[in-house]
């Protein structure tokens, strides 16, 4: 198999996980960096011990003929996303894009008539399906553990250190991330269609900006909110010592004016085939962790996680998760599955979607690569639940399809 060439858009700390694997991959090359910072483009190669070439942002389209690139590797702000994927693919270049593909209607009609056009394909990094308790999930549910499956309850929490790091970046702003729902949810929506096997058809949503923000009186007391990015080298370097060009602030304060994303919600989603789920999200928890139990014509099956017990201040307490799997049919008693520790980096998925990637995996059985389908479905339950809180009405998706322009 031929070696092919990468360039990777957007060098912040997301971009670290993608630089280091194809800096050592033997089928994939390195080639360029694009970013508007330098200094985030020096500290990568530093961290390297490379000279990956740097470009701006203005020299996109000539860097991807210059460099010869393959692939593309988006890891910008959610917004730009699909002016980069649009770019790639009409540069003949194949993308890998961070989650969300896109953030809005707009960016995916985009984004899908360019992949139609020319033919190159569009992958979404959705490392959750890669992790092992998923994986299981998957199994069990597509081998009928629990017969057909009626509806799904999804609890995601966020704690006050994950969750508040939203509303400290660029996330706060829903132009720049479409909110949690499309930027945070587009992993759990994801996962459900995955495990079902089906997308969505009819959403409604519930939601509000409670903790965080200047309006809604939760300021605590003390800083402990506050990111010291002196603490961390990493973050020290990406963004305090890169701040100097840019201006970019990494840790604003969560209590101040800007924030116009929800930090409490709540979806009913109807799946094709008749399956609904409960979903709900909050980010301001004091431990992180989520729950999901699907039931069906044969039993029940629970998925229980806890990746913290509690965080404090700005950051978590350091504890390794832990993840319990149970199904339980009819007129029998519970079966523990799994009851085992979690693995680093999502559960243990981002390596193995980086193998997979790459192309150093072996078969996809469980079909755990995401394309620009995939990446559709996921953002089509965001789009609906974003604009059903706008309507306070239940979205169709075949509406948004319409929008789109493709078929329902």
């Amino acid at each position: 198999m031929a070696v092919r060439r990468h360039a990777i858009v957007g060098l912040g700390s997301r971009a670290q996980l993608f630089a280091r694997a194809l800096a050592t991959s033997p089928r994939a090359e390195l080639a360029a960096f694009c970013d508007h910072n330098e200094t985030r483009m020096r500290v990568h190669n530093d961290w390297l011990g490379t000279e990956i070439p740097g470009y701006r942002p203005a020299d996109f389209t000539a860097m991807l003929a210059k460099e010869r690139i393959d692939v593309v590797v988006v890891c910008t702000p959610d917004h730009t996303h699909a002016d980069y994927v649009v770019a790639a693919l009409e540069a003949g270049c194949d993308v890998v894009t961070e989650k969300p593909m896109t953030t809005d209607v707009e960016g995916a009609r985009r984004i899908l008539a360019a992949r139609r056009e020319t033919g190159r394909s569009v992958r979404v990094a959705f490392n959750y399906r890669y992790n092992p308790v998923h994986r299981r999930v998957r199994e069990l549910l597509a081998a009928g553990a629990i017969g057909a499956v009626g509806s799904v309850e999804f609890s995601w929490l966020l704690d006050t250190a994950h969750g508040a790091d939203y509303f400290r970046r660029w996330h706060r702003d829903k132009a720049n991330s479409g909110g949690l729902l499309v930027h945070k949810s587009g992993h759990h929506f994801d996962l459900v269609n995955w495990w079902l096997g089906s997308g969505p058809e009819t959403v409604f949503a519930l939601g509000r900006l409670f903790f965080y923000g200047d309006k809604t009186g939760h300021r605590t007391a003390g800083d402990r909110f506050a990111l010291d990015l002196e603490a961390s080298p990493k973050l020290r370097a990406l963004y305090r010592d890169a701040a100097r060009e840019d201006g970019y602030v990494r840790n604003q304060d969560v209590f101040a004016p800007g924030v116009t994303i929800e930090d409490d919600l709540s979806v009913l989603v109807r799946h094709r085939g008749g399956a609904v789920l409960n979903y709900h999200l909050h980010a301001y928890s004091p431990r992180e962790g989520y729950r999901v139990a699907f039931s069906g014509s044969g039993g029940r099956l629970e998925l229980d996680v806890r990746e913290n017990e509690y965080a404090s201040g700005a950051e978590p307490v350091p504890k390794r998760g832990w993840a319990r799997l149970t199904v339980q049919r009819l007129w029998e008693p519970p079966e523990v599955v799994l009851d085992e520790e979690l693995g680093d980096g999502h559960g243990g998925g981002d390596e193995r979607m980086l193998a997979e990637l790459l192309g150093d995996a072996g078969p996809d059985a469980l079909g755990c690569a995401a394309d620009h389908d995939a990446g559709l479905q996921a953002l089509l339950t965001g789009l609906a639940a974003n604009r059903s809180l706008e309507t306070g009405r239940s979205v169709s998706v075949e509406e948004l399809l319409g929008e789109i322009g493709e078929p329902a």
